[in-house]
């Protein structure tokens, strides 16, 4: 492959990606990958992945031999039946014994499946410090679309937003379509920027990247969401019918949509397990290339904007004195965002 593939620089992220073929542009994803955590010819790196998503992680398993490092891919399937609900011995003895710098995880969403990998995050980031990316629900559109940003970009702009709400009190958005909710923050919880570049040992990012995010202390208000997380990304999409979501104190109240159907399986689920309907995560999108949701959470989720999410708040990274065994983000569209008074974002649009 290394005498049949085009290499791409940093500073071609700037020409009109979609003058490159379809091919191209899938390398291009592969090799931001590989950038992303800074993998070299010093690095062994671990891909974890399924049968619906190898054709990606060969792609990425090629970019990181391109650069003489060390590969080893392994596939869910090979473990237990899907869905994976417990982080196995069977897994953590395999990852311990191949010793891996980088790792990454290259498969589709299935119900039940967060309780897998919400363990398995920080085993990776914390027992064995890899660089880790996380790349839950990848497919072939996204990696020629959000992997293919100019990251460099990402970085700047993802770390100014951190800077803005760091510290932020309040925060207020709404949107287009009628969300209007107001968050506040714990002063000892963390926001964690999430700016594509994992260098360091112990980082770890999704893939394609570009948010900043914590666990809120509360929310209220009303979130109108066209995409929904965890396994309801794929197998929903964008939706035709907006869910409604009513909070009150971090907590949901209500669910409704014209879709009744899918607001009953919202429900369930998300009241399913302890805390499964507290708000965990409440997050802004900075992957500025983005133009339009697409119904794949992965990316969805970095669009400008607000992203909520209900259920896990990643204690481990955000600090949060709290836990839950299921995470799901929804998305409204087009949003306006004002931190402590200070409008930052105006219909979807940054003004920073």
């Amino acid at each position: 492959m290394s005498g049949k593939t085009r290499s791409f620089l940093p500073d071609q992220h700037r020409q009109d990606i979609q003058q490159l073929t379809f091919a191209e542009r899938i390398q291009l994803g592969a090799e931001n990958a590989i950038r992303c955590m800074g993998v070299t010819a010093h690095d062994r790196v671990f891909i974890i992945t399924d049968y619906a998503r190898e054709s990606i992680a060969c792609h990425v398993a090629m970019a990181a031999l391109d650069r003489h490092a060390d590969v080893t891919v392994r596939f869910l399937e090979h473990y237990s039946q899907r869905p994976l609900t417990v982080f196995s011995d069977d897994i953590r003895n395999d990852l311990i014994q191949a010793r891996p710098t980088v790792t990454y995880y290259i498969a589709i969403a299935q119900p039940g499946e967060i309780a897998f990998r919400i363990p398995l995050l920080p085993f990776l980031a914390q027992e064995l410090k890899v660089r880790h990316g996380h790349m839950v629900g990848i497919d072939e559109a996204v990696m020629v679309d959000g992997m293919c940003a100019d990251y460099d970009e990402v970085f700047s702009l993802t770390n100014q937003v951190y800077d803005l709400v760091r510290h932020a009190q309040t925060i207020h958005v709404t949107s287009a379509k009628g969300s209007d909710v107001t968050a506040t923050f714990h002063k000892d919880w963390k926001w964690i920027p999430c700016h594509g570049r994992y260098h360091e040992q112990g980082k770890w990012g999704n893939l394609p990247e570009g948010e900043v995010f914590t666990a809120p202390a509360t929310v209220d208000g009303v979130l109108v969401c066209d995409v929904l997380g965890d396994y309801f990304s794929e197998k929903y999409g964008v939706l035709e019918q907006p869910v409604v979501f009513t909070l009150k104190n971090g907590y949901i109240s209500e669910i409704s949509s014209q879709n009744e159907a899918l607001a009953k399986e919202l429900h369930d689920y998300l009241f399913s397990v302890p805390n499964g309907h507290r708000a965990g995560e409440f997050a802004v999108g900075t992957l500025a290339s983005l133009k339009k949701l697409v119904g794949n959470l992965l990316q969805d989720e970095k669009m400008p904007g607000l992203h909520v999410a209900f259920g896990n708040p990643y204690s481990h990274f955000t600090g949060a004195d709290w836990d839950a065994t299921i995470h799901v983000d929804v998305i409204p569209s087009c949003c306006t965002i004002e931190v402590d008074g200070h409008i930052i974002m105006r219909n979807g649009e940054f003004t920073i």
